[in-house]
């Protein structure tokens, strides 16, 4: 029987697994991270792991944080094994397991007094965040939206916050009447201009209840952008299993991620920063070419396999890659329309990426799923697709495949597959999508008219037409037809 993952049981592990050759004692925290979930730690809290193996930093160490009530079951399981983490890196030729102990703490989750508090304190001097695209409270125009329930509720009662924001202005406040230089903030989320987006939306809430202090933060708090890319799916019992038995660890909630690592910033960090850089990170001046490229050929590219294949009852994101539609259909939009809509990226040939793209995705011991490219479309296709969408029909681009990609998404939150199975809720806004989706059945504007995701993308003549023949085909003659019309024109 394989070992619980535990800081007593890390000499008991296989030789199989790589453990930290530093030790808890030896570190003290220095970033608090807001949702810690799979993708931060196979991404910050790897690259934080690196370091301190190195001998270095280690005054840098992970706290852990979050606003939901939900989160505590992960805590829980983390906390039981000291807060350490099995990585397992898989590739078609290898696999590599290593165990993480970056993290030092995790508060509560939802204790919204002492997450400030830990915030307030002086060795905190970079909050982190990972908290999914649809966590930063935008409009359809990617813009601060005040009228949100939550930042409504939070601008009222400012003392007692309940978002990631209004916790973090309530720290930062703490520290200015403390005397304390403010935190560095450092958005980890797959979003344009993420550091920009996350100061837009901290001192737009903060301008709700106390324009000076928002003033204050705009001119003393530094929201460094970056670029951040690991295909990294959810935890499942196969990961688990696959953990205990081929690595000797029972770990449980092990996170399993490609090879593969990406991480891009500005070096804005006022109060000091691990060095990243010497354990794979690049540090730019602009990080804006290389998060476009990512968010576009990448984020945009699981978009493109993910409806087909939900509606073709594909369960993995290889098997997906192996159907020769599938596979054709991602190629040709990429190359088509969606590399073109990416400006040049300094030191990166974009047409390689794409290749490089294809190749992760086609990875067949990742174990991502289609289900989960497909979830949450209604914040992701604003950021990954309608963009793009948007600067092809500025300069009289093909939109072709990309209308079809919508309508592919529309047809998918009709809640069946073309087999006729049910397709379970996927989406924060699932009835309501799964409405319109059944009214645009016979009247495809009723989807484009969603203007907080499509805005005038979806009044453009060019697009809605192409998107109500797609869309009426897909339902006519089902998936496969539609791809094959496509890709024969």
């Amino acid at each position: 029987m394989a070992p619980k993952l535990s800081l007593t049981n890390l000499k008991s592990l296989s030789d199989k697994v790589a453990v930290p050759t530093y030790a808890r004692e030896d570190l003290s925290a220095g970033i608090l991270h807001f949702g810690v979930g799979n993708f931060h730690r196979a991404h910050q809290a790897m690259y934080l792991d690196r370091l301190f193996n190195e001998g270095r930093d280690h005054d840098w160490a992970l706290v852990g944080a979050g606003v939901f009530a939900g989160e505590a079951k992960g805590r829980a399981v983390l906390e039981a094994q000291d807060w350490l983490t099995t990585l397992v890196e898989q590739e078609a030729d290898r696999s590599e397991a290593r165990v993480l102990g970056s993290m030092i703490d995790f508060i509560e989750p939802a204790n919204g007094a002492a997450i400030i508090e830990r915030m307030a304190q002086p060795d905190i001097r970079i909050v982190s965040l990972t908290i999914t695209e649809g966590g930063y409270f935008l409009d359809s125009q990617d813009q601060f939206d005040p009228t949100h329930p939550a930042i409504q509720a939070d601008a009222a009662a400012p003392s007692a916050p309940r978002t990631v924001f209004g916790m973090m202005i309530a720290g930062l406040r703490a520290r200015r009447d403390a005397g304390m230089a403010p935190f560095t903030v450092m958005c980890c989320d797959n979003i344009p201009h993420n550091g920009a987006v996350t100061k837009n939306t901290l001192v737009g809430l903060a301008r709700l209840s106390d324009p000076d202090f928002a003033a204050w933060i705009e001119g003393n708090v530094a929201f460094p952008n970056a670029m951040v890319d690991r295909i990294t799916p959810a935890t499942t019992d196969r990961e688990r299993q696959i953990a205990a038995e081929e690595f000797g660890v029972e770990d449980g909630w092990p996170v399993f991620c490609e090879g593969f690592t990406q991480w891009v910033l500005e070096d804005d960090f006022p109060q000091g920063r691990p060095a990243f850089e010497t354990v794979g990170a690049q540090f730019v001046d602009d990080v804006a070419p290389f998060e476009l490229m990512k968010l576009r050929i990448l984020n945009g590219g699981h978009a493109t396999i993910a409806y087909p294949g939900g509606l073709m009852g594909i369960h993995y994101v290889h098997e997906a890659m192996a159907h020769p539609l599938i596979r054709a259909f991602l190629r040709k939009l990429e190359e088509t329309e969606i590399v073109p809509m990416v400006p040049p990226v300094p030191g990166t040939d974009v047409s390689a990426y794409f290749d490089l793209i294809e190749s992760r995705f086609s990875n067949p011991k990742i174990g991502d799923t289609v289900r989960r490219l497909c979830l949450d479309g209604s914040n992701r296709q604003p950021k990954f697709i309608v963009p793009v969408i948007r600067d092809a029909i500025a300069k009289g681009a093909s939109i072709e495949g990309l209308a079809l990609e919508s309508a592919l998404w529309c047809r998918y939150c009709a809640g069946m597959d073309d087999a006729g199975n049910r397709i379970e809720p996927n989406d924060p806004n699932w009835d309501r999508l799964v409405a319109v989706a059944l009214e645009a059945k016979d009247r495809p504007a009723a989807w484009l008219e969603q203007a907080t995701i499509y805005g005038s993308v979806g009044r453009d003549p060019r697009f809605s037409s192409a998107f109500e023949i797609w869309l009426g085909l897909l339902w006519s003659e089902g998936t496969v037809k539609v791809l094959e019309r496509y890709l024969a024109a």
